[in-house]
Parts: C-alpha cells; structure tokens; sequence
C-alpha cells in the first residue's frame, strides 16, 4: 500500500495536481473502460442471438491457419 501511495504522490505531483484528482482520474477511466465492455458485451450477446457468429470449428480452423502461417515465416 505505501508503495501504491508513493507511486499516486509522484503522480500528482508531477502533474501539479493533488493526489484526489489522480484518484479521480483513475476511477473515471476505470469506470469508461468497465462501461466500453460492458457494451462490447451487449453488442456480442445481440449478434449471437441474431445468428451472426462465427461456429466454433471454423474459429479453430482459422487459428490452425493462422499457427501454420507463422511457422513458414
């Protein structure tokens, strides 16, 4: 944890702020990113249940491709 305080003390002061402003930086980006998955998520299951997917085998098939690809490089 001291470790963690430092780290957020540097911070702040490098950015001339004081350390709840970098806490609050840190939990808006926190909650944008948790909220951009979220969405990436939804849009996901929405696809799935309109049929738009990939099957499994062919996901493996081109995984296969792609390994294959790689070792002749």
């Amino acid at each position: 944890l001291e470790k963690k305080v430092a780290a957020l003390d540097s911070a702040a002061a490098l950015q001339q702020r004081d350390r709840s402003f970098i806490l609050n930086e840190a939990v808006d980006q926190y909650l944008s990113l948790q909220e951009y998955h979220l969405a990436l998520i939804d849009e996901g299951i929405r696809a799935a249940n309109a049929g738009q997917f990939i099957d499994h085998s062919e996901v493996v098939k081109m995984a296969a491709s792609w390994s294959r690809k790689r070792k002749r490089a």
